[in-house]
């Protein structure tokens, strides 16, 4: 059981008076602003922000919730994670902790246990977590080496379905370029990928076929539709310059569709003046960068009794400020190549600020799991607040950032369409009979 710092009125029109929003996620009003924070009431009315007022100006016949500076925030977009993985933990751990532990503990485990059954369950379960944390936008990797790919895009669509009132969803083909010299897997691939409205992936790394995979893939997306999203340099060795060559060959094919590209871990190993031209060239080629500060430092730089020497995330601060759109994101939950988390964008938000500095000051901090996450989705009606936008919004009893980031807000409220909703997580022993206690 979750408890709730307050209750709105359950009313079809009222106002949230007196609350702290965060100036970047908030369209069609101006105040003056601290830290990128300003006061302001919200008017909802038939499950819609009617209008943002100046804190104190609403109409005073409507009911009120007084939130006492309170925040509030539009609901999250979390756009890296594996809704396939999530979970597994129980049955398949990592001994070691490492990147290539997880690789062999993964592979495994879905060669075992990856029916429709086992991963419609945990895909359920994380849903049903990241919508009572107050989550609205997720886009998932499906691993999708076959005959993986078949089964879990299946099992998306019809999750996809059910969940289009309360989440919306999106899915990419994750699967090792390596596969792509054969040549009837791959067209299946992308018709599969195709048919479930989904994304190209993959997994780039140096060799010799990297161009030749790189221009195939952006062809087959080109001429299918379809956008891209990879997993780029999940490594701490400075001579993996894959998003190079990816912002390359999107320059190269003038390749329209839209480009993500998530990790890019080496290109904080690199020297100054490399990693400055690669930066220029992502710039260029209008990729979008996502950062999973949590997953990388627990993954990155860990070798057997030494202490990281390092925290395993991208030069974030650095591709923004060339203009490059960047957020940050989950990445996997309780599985193998990440043994914790639970998709809640607060806790991804607070530990990123941390990791990442994205502090002093913090007053666009608040976009990275709000308008530029949906933005790279391509979903600009999600996770913002304004007039006429729905009322799916998180409140929370912390006024200012240092009372925001000392504590998890486990007390938040969250409203769908302007009515509270059930922040009860599921248990996990649910998931005893799929993955043990």
């Amino acid at each position: 059981m979750t408890y709730s710092f307050m209750s709105p009125p359950n009313a079809g029109r009222f106002v949230l008076s007196n609350a702290t929003l965060p100036v970047v996620a908030v369209e069609g009003f101006n105040a003056p602003a601290k830290e990128g924070l300003v006061r302001a009431d919200i008017v909802i009315e038939d499950g819609l922000v009617s209008a943002v007022l100046p804190a104190g100006s609403a109409p005073q016949e409507l009911a009120k919730s007084d939130l006492r500076e309170g925040m509030v925030w539009p609901c999250f977009a979390d756009v890296h994670t594996h809704l396939d993985k999530g979970h597994i933990w129980g049955r398949s751990s990592n001994p070691d902790g490492t990147f290539m532990g997880a690789l062999r503990a993964v592979g495994a485990d879905r060669e075992a246990h990856w029916s429709a059954d086992d991963v419609r369950k945990r895909m359920e379960f994380s849903l049903r977590s990241a919508y009572a944390h107050g989550t609205s936008l997720i886009r998932t990797h499906l691993d999708a080496a076959s005959p993986q790919h078949r089964i879990s895009f299946d099992v998306f669509s019809e999750v996809r379905q059910s969940w289009r009132d309360k989440i919306a969803l999106q899915a990419v083909a994750l699967f090792p370029m390596d596969d792509m010299v054969d040549e009837a897997y791959f067209a299946d691939l992308v018709a599969v990928v195709r048919n479930a409205g989904g994304l190209i992936g993959g997994v780039t790394k140096m060799g010799p076929n990297l161009a030749w995979q790189l221009d195939t893939l952006f062809h087959a997306a080109a001429e299918n539709g379809l956008d891209v999203d990879l997993h780029v340099d999940e490594t701490d060795d400075p001579g993996a310059e894959t998003l190079k060559a990816i912002a390359e060959a999107v320059l190269r094919n003038r390749f329209a569709g839209t480009v993500t590209a998530g990790h890019c871990c080496s290109l904080a190993r690199q020297d100054d003046g490399v990693a400055e031209r690669t930066v220029e060239l992502v710039a260029k080629a209008g990729i979008s960068i996502i950062s999973l500060p949590m997953c990388n430092a627990y993954l990155q730089d860990r070798y057997p009794n030494r202490t990281p020497r390092w925290r395993g995330v991208t030069l974030f601060k650095e591709l923004a400020a060339a203009g490059v759109a960047t957020a940050v994101a989950s990445d996997n939950t309780r599985d193998p190549f990440y043994a914790y988390g639970d998709l809640d964008a607060v806790e991804v938000f607070r530990e990123a600020v941390r990791i990442l500095h994205l502090d002093h000051p913090l007053d666009k901090a608040a976009r990275i799991v709000t308008t530029s996450p949906a933005d790279i989705a391509g979903r600009h009606d999600l996770s913002r607040i304004g007039a006429g936008r729905p009322a799916d919004l998180v409140l929370f009893s912390a006024r200012r950032w240092s009372e925001f980031l000392s504590r998890p807000q486990s007390d938040r409220v969250v409203l769908r369409r302007g009515k509270v909703i059930d922040r009860s997580l599921p248990d996990y022993r649910e998931l005893d009979s799929v993955v043990g206690g």
